[in-house]
């Protein structure tokens, strides 16, 4: 396959930014990948592990590229940007990795000089494992990546995005900044939100409850072992999005919490017969839409880790001993 990028370059070099650079390599998409960070010892082992051809600052690594892809927290990447801007070329393309696209999509064209394009994108894809060690050629097959293209964004600067995440094995869905926003709220940002909240209740919990945890209180609290300062960004990011879900989940909440506090147990059968329904139009609707709009399988990418699934410690609660 001839190369459909003479140059790309990837700024932020962990999971993330390794797995595409060798995704890139594997796709033979890529004449030559240079990249840049924080910190220069990462870049320098994915140097010695031929994961990139060439490091350095972010001027240099981005001079001469056709493709540029942030790949830092998402709060990171209008500095960076604004780093790079200058030395972009003409006709370049920028895409990136973040998990909130609004802020983004407001923020980051207006950094870039006349002629170099920006057309978001989002691999829900990543691992409990963090870093350019950990980087797979093989993080993205099957993955979504939702591709989040500006009003400003020429068609073939879309297909060409489109395409590029494409070649490294994920399934493209297309989506304007603020459906991308309001989608994740729902299908992840707010389940993490709830499963914190949970979480962080537990202190009220009997030290012995945890003894009684099985596959149920792991299958629920699993995404609260994700990192907190990661998480804390993500949530306040795209807080005008979680605010929607956030009141309906209180919502639904309350009404079952007064129908148990009640003893009303029609009331209840007939509220989780609501929920197990709601549940499975919302399976049902993405099924029927697949692949275009659906990203099942989805996976808390990246920077922003998938949990492993398998046993986890549990230490629950506080002592109820006022004397300790």
């Amino acid at each position: 396959m001839n190369a459909a990028f003479d140059r790309i370059a990837v700024l932020g070099l962990g999971l993330l930014g390794g797995s595409i650079a060798l995704a890139a390599r594997r796709a033979g998409i890529a004449g030559r990948i240079s990249a840049a960070g924080r910190r220069r010892a990462p870049l320098e082992q994915a140097l010695r592990a031929g994961i990139v051809d060439e490091i350095g600052d972010v001027a240099s690594a981005v001079s001469g590229a056709d493709l540029v892809v942030l790949c830092s927290p998402v709060g990171a990447m209008p500095s960076l940007l604004e780093a790079a801007a200058r030395h972009l070329r003409p006709g370049a393309l920028v895409t990136d990795v973040g998990s909130v696209k609004g802020a983004l999509a407001d923020r980051l064209p207006g950094l870039l000089p006349a002629g170099v394009t920006y057309v978001g994108a989002h691999p829900m894809a990543g691992s409990h494992k963090t870093g350019v060690a950990h980087a797979s050629a093989e993080l993205f097959d099957g993955a979504c990546c939702v591709v989040t293209p500006g009003p400003g964004a020429e068609a073939s600067s879309i297909d060409r995005v489109v395409a590029f995440w494409r070649a490294l094995g994920a399934r493209v869905t297309l989506r304007s900044a603020a459906e991308h926003d309001i989608d994740v709220a729902w299908v992840s940002h707010a389940p993490h939100a709830l499963a914190f909240a949970f979480a962080h209740a537990l202190q009220q919990a009997p030290l012995t409850a945890g003894e009684l945890a099985g596959p149920g209180f792991r299958d629920f609290t699993r995404i609260a072992h994700s990192d907190g300062e990661m998480w804390s960004e993500i949530l306040d990011t795209n807080r005008k999005a979680l605010a929607g879900p956030l009141q309906a989940f209180s919502r639904s909440l309350s009404l079952l919490a007064q129908a148990i506090e009640a003893g009303d147990s029609d009331e209840q059968e007939r509220f989780l017969t609501q929920a197990r329904r709601a549940l499975a139009q919302t399976t049902e609707r993405s099924a029927a839409t697949r692949p275009r709009t659906t990203c099942e399988n989805a996976r808390s990418g990246g920077e922003h880790p998938e949990i492993p699934t398998g046993p986890v410690p549990v230490t629950l609660g506080v002592s109820k001993n006022k004397n300790e």
